[in-house]
């Protein structure tokens, strides 16, 4: 990011410079509700009419702030952006906040008109000069009128039934998409190393030994699982989303599972090492009942004999082995 040494104070801005910086943010925030659109258009179409909507409204306020500037200083429009002000409020790129879902699209879109609002009221009431105060008035009593519009274009397209139906899906989604490969990798990475690691541990009684090996198969095993979700299904048919995002859930969560385990053998002592093994495999296995339990609407019970019972059938398997 550029450092804000190189950029322009906002009280040094003349007020054409103040009216084309609000024409060019006018303009983004406009590409941005379209993009916000694109992006919901397949699955949630209702919140995308909100979002087409928005844009609209953006395009409306930046031809009327085009007018005034052709009025007051004719036809030529500075160059001036956000990233040129030093302290001018940032927006993220949408690529970013799409992948977060729904809801986090709708406040993100209400802050947008929040910050706005507040740099604009920030700016008039540091203003000494009428006309520029008048001004930024004028911008921050748009953006306020933003906000209105926008819970007005809500109301129009997103019924109370239909915003439950749309957030049943983004809450789908999301287990489909996160919930469900992340899930299976923790059970994968939790369990499946369980065996190998506490093996070597009373094989060898060497703690650095028994880190190594839980390293490799930790990270071997969330990078198998990875691949092996990612390549599966692409998500087009079954609706589960992106093998990117669950090749990445699946993988990172089986890697985690297997380190937690490992980790505590980076200390020296062996028998404190095991201890804390051992405690960290009791949170992880109980973690994984409350998950499914959770997300999955899996009955606590059932969940605790397959996860719980399971892994300390697991564990005592490798302990045996290690003992042998």
């Amino acid at each position: 990011m550029r450092s804000s040494f190189f950029r322009k104070r906002f009280r040094d801005l003349t007020e054409q410079e103040i009216l084309a910086l609000a024409i060019s943010s006018e303009e983004d925030d406009a590409r941005i509700y379209r993009g916000y659109a694109e992006t919901l258009r397949q699955e949630f179409p209702d919140s995308a009419h909100v979002f087409d909507g928005m844009a609209q409204e953006e395009d409306r306020h930046r031809q009327q702030l085009i007018d005034l500037h052709q009025e007051r200083f004719g036809d030529v429009i500075p160059l001036i952006r956000r990233e040129h002000v030093a302290g001018y409020f940032q927006r993220r790129p949408v690529w970013l906040v799409e992948n977060l879902g729904l809801e986090r699209i709708r406040a993100e879109a209400g802050a947008m008109e929040r910050e706005a609002e507040k740099f604009y009221v920030t700016a008039a009431a540091h203003a000494t000069d009428a006309a520029t105060r008048k001004l930024l008035g004028d911008l921050a009593a748009a953006e306020a009128g933003h906000q209105i519009i926008a819970g007005d274009l809500e109301a129009k397209h997103l019924g109370p039934e239909i915003r439950q139906t749309e957030e049943e899906a983004a809450h789908r989604q999301f287990l489909l998409t996160w919930v469900q490969p992340g899930l299976a990798g923790l059970m994968d990475g939790s369990v499946s190393t369980l065996a190998p690691i506490f093996a070597t541990a009373f094989a060898t009684q060497d703690t650095w030994t028994t880190f190594l090996v839980g390293l490799a198969a930790s990270v071997g095993a969330g990078i198998s699982m990875g691949f092996t979700e990612a390549a599966s299904d692409d998500g087009q048919l079954s609706g589960r989303g992106s093998p990117v995002k669950r090749g990445f859930a699946s993988g990172i969560m089986t890697t985690v599972g297997g380190l937690g385990h490992a980790l505590p053998y980076l200390i020296t002592d062996f028998w404190t090492a095991t201890a804390i093994a051992i405690a960290v495999v009791f949170v992880e296995l109980w973690a994984i009942a409350w998950i499914q339990n959770r997300f999955m609407e899996t009955p606590f019970w059932r969940a605790t004999l397959q996860v719980v019972v399971g892994g300390a059938l697991v564990f005592s398997a490798g302990a045996l082995i290690g003992s042998g």
